[in-house]
């Protein structure tokens, strides 16, 4: 594809992305077909010669397009969001087209730098303790996703436990992980690639309002310890997915503290609300943490994949994730003066991702981001109201930011049919968990476009479908 041809095609693929946008809201939510529909409908064997281009873009309307779960509808309250903007599209663009390997800084200095600036800037808006910036002994990092940060959290606390020892000579069998029965899945995929093993993940259990109990994980961590075993990874979350409880940091700091154990703080999607000052105090001890990370691909208006991950000291993640073969060694890196981010994470091949952040922040300024996340907010409390003056309904768990759990006052197979008939009708998307046993539908707002009309027309959509 030359150039000018690029030029032409690239014109026709933002048109159909900003058509798409505009229309976005009138496509079922939740897509209808039905398994295998998708590939039955495409050739079984690849073209032996290349195809025009309009063939391309036709299936892609007529064949792809049905098959799509439409994230980016206004509709969509379901999982937590994964909302993008039209500046962090085109910072995927530019990215796509310089085409950076950016693990080293020598493959690229500005790759590096800038994702160092731009968490940084990050970093001063959300107001994180002084130790997770670049300048101390610490800094932050572009990840793929949360789960990649709590693998390598868990790395670096099991290396300083050991002191190095499980790099060398495999995982200690005393390690013991710890985390909330609500934490998200992936704390147990992470015990289990590092070796600890699922049965040495302590499930802590949760108060009221499910937020992990210190005092049980204090007397978890001594009967442990006076067993003989090796305390070294807690992970605290900040918004869990299934309610979005949030973990007493403070308390949990200090026994991490006390315990010399690596604490994760996790606000995958909460974190984001922290652009807000008045929203700031769901961090409250954080200063006390080894590690952190939040998700602008959830609430940030910035595409899947950008997750930011910042350690208070850079060289206990490095020396348990470095391997230095001769082939990437370099004058830069001998100088000790750069980071080279190869280090920072699992994989060694890294994109251009910080592109997307910085126009992201860029284009909507700390204010502007400030707005659409108090509006969000804003428009989950009210829905919440109408759930508390709903005699037919109920709150499930407290909604201190934009997810509200809820439930019809019945019993779990009314509140699921409800659910299907909500999702079957295609005019929003909402999913589920279980609260205190019980089936409980959770309607999280922060799609990019989502105006009060659109909470509007899902709670009529609601009550209807609980019968007026």
């Amino acid at each position: 594809m030359s150039p000018a041809e690029f030029r032409r095609r690239g014109r026709e693929v933002i048109d159909w992305i900003a058509d798409y946008w505009e229309r976005v809201e009138t496509l079922p939510v939740l897509s209808p077909v039905t398994p295998g529909a998708v590939r039955d409908s495409l050739p079984p064997h690849p073209p032996a010669v290349g195809e025009p281009f309009e063939d391309v873009m036709r299936d892609l309307e007529q064949l792809i397009l049905p098959g799509i779960t439409h994230w980016q509808s206004p509709n969509f309250f379901a999982y937590f969001p994964a909302n993008t903007s039209g500046p962090s599209v085109l910072g995927d663009l530019v990215s796509s087209g310089l085409g950076v390997q950016g693990m080293l800084w020598a493959t690229s200095p500005a790759c590096t730098e800038l994702e160092t600036l731009v968490l940084d800037w990050l970093g001063e808006m959300l107001d994180l303790p002084p130790q997770f910036h670049s300048t101390g002994s610490g800094g932050g990092v572009i990840q793929d996703s949360a789960s990649s940060a709590a693998l390598c959290a868990l790395l670096a606390g099991r290396e300083r436990a050991t002191k190095g020892a499980s790099n060398t000579q495999g995982a200690d069998p005393r390690l013991v992980a710890y985390t909330s029965s609500q934490a998200h899945s992936s704390i147990e995929k992470a015990v289990k690639i590092a070796g600890l093993g699922s049965d040495k993940l302590r499930l802590i259990a949760v108060d009221a309002n499910f937020a992990l109990r210190p005092e049980a994980l204090a007397a978890q961590l001594e009967a442990d310890l006076a067993a003989g075993l090796l305390p070294c990874f807690v992970c605290a979350t900040v918004g869990t997915t299934s309610s979005n409880a949030m973990d007493p940091l403070p308390a949990i700091g200090r026994l991490c503290r006390d315990h010399h154990v690596w604490l994760h703080v996790d606000a995958a999607m909460s974190g984001t609300a922290a652009l807000c000052p008045e929203f700031r105090g769901i961090q409250a001890g954080l200063a006390l943490a080894d590690s952190y990370c939040f998700d602008p691909h959830k609430w940030m208006f910035t595409n899947f994949d950008c997750n930011c991950f910042y350690v208070a000291d850079r060289r206990a993640l490095v020396s348990a994730l470095s391997v230095l073969p001769e082939y990437l060694r370099n004058q830069a890196t001998e100088s000790g003066a750069v980071i080279d981010y190869r280090d920072w994470h699992v994989p060694l091949g890294r994109r251009f991702r910080a592109l997307k952040l910085w126009l992201v922040i860029r284009h909507y300024g700390v204010h502007g981001l400030q707005q659409l996340i108090r509006e969000h907010v804003h428009l989950a409390q009210e829905f919440a109201q109408w759930v508390q003056a709903d005699p037919r309904f109920e709150l499930a768990a407290p909604a201190p930011l934009n997810l509200v759990c809820f439930r019809m006052r019945a019993d779990d197979d009314a509140n699921q049919q409800l659910l299907e008939r909500l999702n079957q009708s295609g005019a929003l998307y909402l999913t589920h968990t279980r609260l205190d046993g019980r089936f409980t539908l959770r309607f999280c707002v922060g799609q990019t476009q989502t105006e009060r009309r659109h909470v509007q027309a899902a709670w009529a959509r609601i009550q209807e479908g609980a019968g007026r």
